[in-house]
Parts: C-alpha cells; sequence; structure tokens
C-alpha cells in the first residue's frame, strides 16, 4: 500500500490504516466487512475510525481549568461551541514498525491553542486468530503534570447486513444523559434497565437513533468488556474494551438527522472512551500524567458466526 496508508494481514484478517490520524480504515474476515470505510487520503467521514486524543468527544465552550490554570481550546464544533476529539486525528503520524500482521504509529502532540502540555502517543494495530488488537501508550514529554484522555472511533457492520437487520448488545449498566442541542453533558449517570437505552440483551436497531455515553461496563474474566452487533443469522462482531477503556459512546449515524454515512445512510459507532464527554470540566475519569508518567490501554474486535 501506498505511504498514505499501512495493510497488514493475519488470522483471516485484512485492516488499513491510514498515515493520516493513523486512523482505522478498514477491517475484514474472510472478505466480510467488520467496519465501514473510506477511501484512503480523503478525510473520514463523521470521524470514522478515528484516535480521539488527548481527550475524546466534547469540551464545553472549549473551556478548562486545571491545576489552577484557564485553558481556551479552539472550538472546532463551531455550531455547537464545544473542541471536539483533540488534535491527533489531524495529524500525520510517523512509522515506528511494521511487520505482516502489525503496525505500529507514533505522533508527538505538541503545543496547540489552550493546550501547553506536551504528550507522545504511540498506537499499535495488529491481527491473529482472535481478531484486530489495538494497543495505545501515552507518555507525558512535560514537565508538569497533564490532563489527559483517549478514545476511538470504529463503525462497525456485520459484512453486508443492513443496520435495521441488525440487533445490539451492550455491556453497560448506566447512561450519561446529554443535552440534545450541545451533546454535553446535562445530568447524573442513569440506570438503563427496563428504558430506551436498555441493551444488555440483544435488540433490534430498526429505527434507534443514538448519541449517547454509556458506562457501568461489565468485564468478563479475561478483563475484556463486550459488545455485539448481530445479523439474523448469528453472523457477530465484537468490540472489546479492556479495563483502561470504562465508557463506550454509541453514535448511529443516519440521514434523517443530516448525518448519514457515505454509500451506507446507517450505520453504528461504537467508541471506546476512558472518559465521558466534558470530562475535563467535571473531572469524571479525567487522566492526569505526571511528567515521565505513562498511559495504556488496548481494544479490539473479533468476527464470529
Amino acid at each position: 500500500m501506498a505511504a498514505a496508508g499501512f495493510e497488514i494481514h493475519g488470522g483471516g484478517y485484512r485492516a488499513e490504516i491510514a498515515a493520516m490520524g493513523a486512523s482505522l480504515r478498514w477491517l475484514e474476515f474472510d472478505g466480510r466487512a467488520l467496519t465501514e470505510s473510506w477511501e484512503l487520503g480523503t478525510k473520514p467521514p463523521l470521524a470514522s475510525g478515528a484516535i480521539l486524543a488527548p481527550w475524546p468527544n466534547r469540551i464545553r465552550d472549549g473551556h478548562f481549568r486545571f491545576d489552577g490554570i484557564d485553558h481556551q481550546l479552539e472550538l472546532t464544533e463551531k455550531t455547537a461551541k464545544n473542541a471536539i476529539h483533540g488534535f491527533v486525528r489531524r495529524m500525520k503520524w510517523d512509522l515506528v514498525s511494521e511487520s505482516e500482521d502489525r503496525v505500529e504509529l507514533s505522533v508527538a502532540v505538541g503545543l496547540h491553542k489552550g493546550w501547553p502540555y506536551p504528550l507522545q502517543l504511540t498506537v499499535a494495530y495488529s491481527l491473529g486468530a482472535d481478531g484486530l488488537r489495538v494497543q495505545y501508550r501515552a507518555t507525558n514529554t512535560g514537565s508538569i503534570d497533564a490532563p489527559f484522555g483517549l478514545g476511538a472511533h470504529p463503525y462497525l457492520r456485520v459484512g453486508d447486513v443492513p443496520l435495521d437487520e441488525c440487533t445490539l448488545r451492550l455491556s453497560a449498566g448506566t447512561r450519561l444523559p446529554l443535552d440534545p442541542d450541545r451533546m454535553l453533558p446535562n445530568g447524573s449517570s442513569v440506570a438503563v434497565q427496563g428504558t430506551d437505552y436498555d441493551f444488555t440483551e440483544h435488540r433490534s436497531l430498526r429505527g434507534v437513533v443514538m448519541d449517547t455515553p454509556f458506562s457501568a461496563l461489565d468485564t468478563d474474566p479475561d478483563g475484556r468488556c463486550r459488545h455485539e452487533l448481530q445479523a439474523p443469522d448469528g453472523t457477530t462482531t465484537t468490540l472489546w474494551t479492556s479495563r483502561a477503556f470504562g465508557w463506550l459512546q454509541v453514535f448511529t449515524a443516519d440521514p434523517a438527522i443530516g448525518k448519514g454515512y457515505p454509500g451506507r445512510g446507517r450505520a453504528v459507532a461504537m467508541e471506546p472512551m476512558t472518559c465521558p464527554p466534558d470530562a475535563f470540566n467535571s473531572g469524571i475519569d479525567q487522566i492526569v500524567l505526571k511528567p515521565g508518567g505513562v498511559w495504556s490501554g488496548e481494544w479490539g474486535v473479533t468476527a464470529s458466526g
């Protein structure tokens, strides 16, 4: 593949990763699509496959206070007056190493308006019999404490099965209510049991519209939390996350809300996040990296059926 991206193979899986943003452009198993995609070298639609750092989701008014100092970030979601999804999805990452089944990329976050915290991020995509594994490492290369958060923005699919024919199961017990105009928290987390947001058992996605942060994630004995998108014949695409990712944002792309996924219409993003929206103001699950401090986390995707 050209320098614009990298292709890896392993365990019957194939993945393509873009150099710009180190975004996951494509994942398939035995020829069956497991993610949505876009044309390499173009801007990923609806943040598809992007890495969201040094914060995921939104910061209210682009403003936060840390260690007694006020910071004003650029408003990158201008209509809602938010700073959204950090910096690195718009940066070209450097190749660290490459093999048939693994590629590792790195980027220096650097200094930005309202962001005086130098960080070094690395991501390694690898493929094997259990599917895709995505591993992150963030290091504070500065001389003062730094706030930090990270997320990813994959859109999952089960081959060519339309989303409305699929069911969804989430290992999540609570959701965080959001203001529908600015998509910022407007209350405390509430239980999903018995509500329209209860996907603890497989439920149809027909007509479902969400842009919702979930938490209280149930972890299996191996330390992973699993969420499933399933076709009518039982074929399943599973997203798993490590304990480092305590939140999952679920977003349905839909032409009816003016945000259809190009070439597909309705699609679903299942976004592992270390913290909820506006965490730099609420402090909920905000990570603080000491000088020289390191954070690591991982998630992945497997196919079954």
